[in-house]
């Protein structure tokens, strides 16, 4: 039986429902890395609809019912806790001001209280105001869905009449819409917002409103709307978000008129005026104005020069932030610039200068997280969190002879590849853009999943665009850190004449350079402890009987271990077993959601609620819960569950889902699946892993070896078998069991 779960569409057999699932998290993630800048100050983390009508709505009907149902018992839980409690609208200032510093999460729960006190007291306005509240956090998280969700139900109540509700509710729904392309059904969003806020909020729709005028090619309206909303310009403000704004449109205004040097002065004057604590911020969108401009005047140089020095604004502010929600949602925002300042790069032949952006652009907050922890974990250490992004030399230094990272990076039209080895580092520009790319990568992972006949030519064709260009050397061990679409790519099942990708190379992936050598210098961790999860005793016709006996095959190669297997294998002995071991192995169902991936879960074994945690006994263990499991001491966890490799990739490149999830909590290695593993396959595989392990393979060899093995079984020999394992982390991980 597949170790998986996933009810998207009926009519479609299991491995197509699966295949169309990821082909919508591929779609999203580009669609997202496309999408229209936010148009206004402190909005973050754009956010595609990438799905299609009926997923949507799918979705939707359950999200409405269960999102506000979760929210509401978590907001009882936490208002319980509180030991100084708040009146309603309280939370809901906390609500705003948290989610105003990127603390996302926290903002969420401090509205998620309000909402509960306002059920406890009938309160319709405080409802309202918990839900705007909700909506502006979600918005600056990029969750556009719940974001638009929650602005409705505040305007479907009480706060359709109260300006302090609907001018912001509004508001949202038009940001949402802006950071969907739907240009018109933005503009008509400001244009309510601004009838229903107070005196002191419309100035920032209008603002908003002029900027998608803008956008939508309404330049005349545009101007005219600039014009009376600050007759005597800049200095009719008081607020500095304001001034800046203002100007900074009128930069855009002037940009699309085709008065490029007027846009200059306007941007350069935004910087000039940019003060207090945000100065930082507003410097960077005003340099992002000023290479757009030169870049309109064919000056290539002085943009790249604009656009980098964007760049590295944006990294003075992230270091200011503790919050790994903001840095994804920060590196969201930017990315368009990063691009820009990489893509100049490249043509103008730094090479170096090129890479050092990409690593700098992708999983920034992840790899703050890695470090911080790696520092804490040393006694009187502290968290490095304004160190900058690994340079070249270093990586070289890192790197030995046969090795090389082969890193990729996605821009709108092309795709740039660098293959640095210990002897020095290479670019290269292939020619396939993100949209084409992505549907390459959605077709060849369709072909692996059912299984077809034709696999093997989009597996030649990649490996041809992909590869061939860039004159890898036979046997060299390939460090894969890729991009975009790149992510759902099994490059292992690519083939050139000779055969297949893994029989020449040992493959190892990771989210960056700067979280790959992170983790490499966490060193070899010794004898280590074996924790194994496997068949966990949920319905009967889940049962999985080849994880059972893989897991104990497993056991038998350690001298110390713990085997949960049937009834055991719950989400509360792995809590308490987790922390302890050198090695975790979990092998079961999972669910995995592509719209919200820290929902993913895998499916361990009921138990009993404990009576002051009510919700808590279903026997899942989500990706979110991961985060709070202390996995310092880990070397190794093996995911032997569907997809568990899976995640959406937000902007920034930031991957979600059991991957982070598990770096984050402190793992070192991960063994993560890409699609549903057939039970049959997935026992012999991991036992003949786990067999070179306990010899002393390195990691990436250990795979290499177990993949060729599996691989030359006739039965076996298809890629949907022995492909979907990849190994995250430190490529060079041995144990001594």
């Amino acid at each position: 039986m597949p170790r998986w779960r996933v009810s998207m569409q009926p009519g479609l057999t299991r491995p197509m429902r699966a295949a169309a699932a990821v082909r919508r998290a591929i779609a999203a993630s580009l669609l997202a890395l496309l999408a229209l800048p936010a148009l206004a100050p402190g909005v973050v983390a754009a956010q595609a609809n990438g799905a299609d009508s009926a997923f949507e709505r799918a979705q939707a009907r359950l999200r409405d019912a269960e999102t506000i149902k979760a929210l509401s018992a978590e907001g009882q839980l936490l208002y319980q806790k509180d030991r100084v409690k708040l009146a309603g609208a309280m939370y809901c200032a906390q609500s705003v001001a948290l989610a105003e510093r990127g603390e996302f999460r926290l903002a969420i729960e401090a509205a998620s209280k309000a909402l509960v006190l306002s059920g406890q007291g009938g309160d319709q306005v405080l409802a309202a105001s918990a839900k705007r509240d909700l909506a502006i956090a979600y918005s600056y998280a990029g969750d556009l869905e719940r974001a638009a969700q929650y602005a409705g139900e505040a305007l479907a109540g009480a706060g359709r009449t109260n300006p302090a509700v609907a001018g912001p509710a509004h508001k949202t729904l038009a940001d949402v819409a802006v950071r969907r392309g739907r240009l018109a059904e933005a503009v008509a969003g400001y244009q309510r917002a601004r009838e229903a806020a107070s005196a002191r909020f419309r100035p920032l729709v209008d603002i908003s409103l002029a900027n998608a005028y803008v956008a939508d090619g309404q330049l005349a309206q545009a101007r005219a709307l600039f014009g009376r909303l600050a007759p005597s310009g800049a200095a009719s403000f008081d607020s500095t978000v304001l001034r800046q704004a203002y100007l900074r449109g009128l930069g855009k205004l002037a940009l699309a008129e085709g008065d490029a040097p007027a846009a200059i002065r306007l941007f350069d004057g935004a910087a000039a005026q940019a003060d207090g604590a945000d100065a930082a911020y507003h410097r960077l969108w005003a340099l992002e104005g000023r290479a757009a401009a030169l870049l309109a005047l064919r000056d290539r140089a002085g943009a790249r020069a604009a656009y980098v020095a964007a760049a590295r604004a944006s990294e003075a502010i992230r270091a200011r932030f503790r919050s790994e929600e903001f840095k994804t949602g920060l590196f969201g925002d930017v990315q368009r610039i990063f691009d820009q300042a990489i893509g100049l790069s490249m043509e103008a032949g730094d090479t170096a200068g090129a890479w050092n952006l990409s690593e700098a652009s992708r999983s920034r907050a992840l790899l703050d997280v890695v470090r911080e922890r790696a520092a804490l974990s040393r006694p009187g250490a502290t968290a490095p969190l304004r160190e900058a992004a690994p340079d070249l030399a270093g990586l070289r230094a890192t790197l030995r002879d046969g090795e090389a990272l082969v890193e990729f990076h996605t821009l709108d039209d092309r795709l740039l590849a660098w293959v640095v080895r210990r002897s020095g580092v290479k670019g290269h520009t292939l020619a396939v853009g993100q949209a084409a790319l992505g549907e390459r990568v959605g077709a060849f992972r369709d072909a692996i999943l059912t299984r077809s006949k034709t696999v093997a030519a989009p597996a030649r064709a990649l490996h041809a665009l992909l590869l061939e260009p860039l004159g890898l050397r036979p046997g060299e061990r390939l460090l894969l850190v890729p991009h975009g679409a790149l992510h759902y790519l099994p490059f292992q099942a690519l083939r050139d004449g000779a055969g297949y990708l893994i029989e020449s190379h040992a493959l190892a992936y990771a989210p960056s350079a700067g979280v790959a050598l992170q983790l490499a210098r966490r060193g070899e961790p010794g004898h280590v402890s074996l924790a194994a999860f496997g068949n966990p005793g949920t319905d009967a016709k889940y049962a999985l009987p080849a994880a059972q006996r893989e897991v104990e095959r497993i056991a038998g190669l350690f001298s110390d271990k713990r085997v949960f297997v049937r009834e055991a294998a719950s989400p509360r002995q792995f809590r308490a077993s987790a922390a302890g071991a050198g090695v975790l192995h979990v092998a079961a169902h999972a669910q995995v959601d592509v719209i919200d991936p820290l929902q993913s879960r895998i499916l361990l074994a009921p138990e009993p609620e404990p009576e002051q945690s009510p919700g808590t006994g279903s026997g899942f263990l989500s990706a979110r819960e991961v985060y709070q499991v202390d996995l310092d001491r880990v070397a190794l966890v093996t995911l032997s569950a569907c997809e568990s490799g899976l995640g959406r990739i937000a902007r920034g490149d930031e991957i979600l889902g059991f991957t982070r999830a598990f770096l984050s909590a402190g793992a070192g290695t991960l063994f993560v699946s890409l699609w549903p593993v057939a039970d049959q396959s997935t026992e012999p595989l991991m036992t003949a892993l786990y067999s070179e392990m306990a010899a002393g393979t390195e990691a990436a060899l250990a795979l290499q070896a177990a993949q060729i093995a599996v691989l030359r079984q006739p039965r076996f020999a298809d890629p949907f078998f022995w492909a979907p394992f990849d190994l995250v982390g430190d490529w060079r991980l041995r144990i001594r069991v």
